[in-house]
């Protein structure tokens, strides 16, 4: 009688075992898909969404008066920021449709086609600009008495800046971007930053 007793036992014990496993593997396998959702904004969150705000970052990437550098990183920043804002719209949509259907869904999908068509434009100033830094990466200087050539803006910087386009041609530019370093690295390297110079443009 003890034999069947025991067997009993272990198999009331096994069975428990096996509900708290099931239990804690249904657990592990609901908590991705309940990440995943709530890491996707619903409509109160997607409306506050919107593009309208480029116009002060625009004139500071526009203004002339500002350091190259200065002026790329602004495109950088808010082209990078207007590609993020429309990868929220486009996941948020993609993984709930019915947000173009819902009540004040006009909204939405007005804001997201402001944001495409926002990026869009600041894609093709922020492209052209850089592609005439590219073609023209570089400047003469008067120090000493002697002309020498300068870098227009740090070649790292505008590196960067073809990244961030990522155009067809990116290695090309990369390319020459490459080739103009190694013809101002020697000059750098024996002239150093002076204040007064004359300046011109140059290949």
């Amino acid at each position: 009688m003890r034999l069947p007793a025991v067997a009993t036992v272990l198999l009331l014990s096994a069975t428990g075992c096996l509900k708290e496993i099931s239990s804690e593997e249904r657990l592990e396998r609901e908590s991705p898909s309940r990440s995943s959702a709530g890491d996707t904004p619903d409509a109160e969150a997607l409306a506050k969404v919107h593009c309208d705000d480029t116009s002060d970052a625009l004139t500071q990437a526009r203004n002339v008066n500002r350091p190259e550098a200065d002026r790329v990183m602004s495109y950088i920043d808010l082209y990078t920021s207007l590609m993020k804002r429309n990868a929220t719209f486009e996941e948020a949509m993609n993984r709930n449709p019915d947000l173009n259907y819902t009540e004040g869904s006009q909204k939405l999908v007005a804001a997201r086609e402001n944001c495409i068509q926002q990026t869009a434009d600041v894609k093709v100033e922020f492209e052209t600009y850089v592609r005439e830094l590219v073609e023209l990466p570089t400047v003469q200087e008067i120090k000493g008495g002697n002309t020498v050539t300068v870098a227009r803006l740090d070649f790292t910087t505008l590196r960067q800046a073809i990244e961030t386009l990522n155009p067809d041609d990116k290695e090309q530019l990369l390319g020459k971007v490459l080739n103009a370093e190694k013809k101002v690295a020697p000059a750098a390297a024996e002239e150093p930053a002076s204040g007064n110079t004359g300046r011109k443009r140059g290949k």
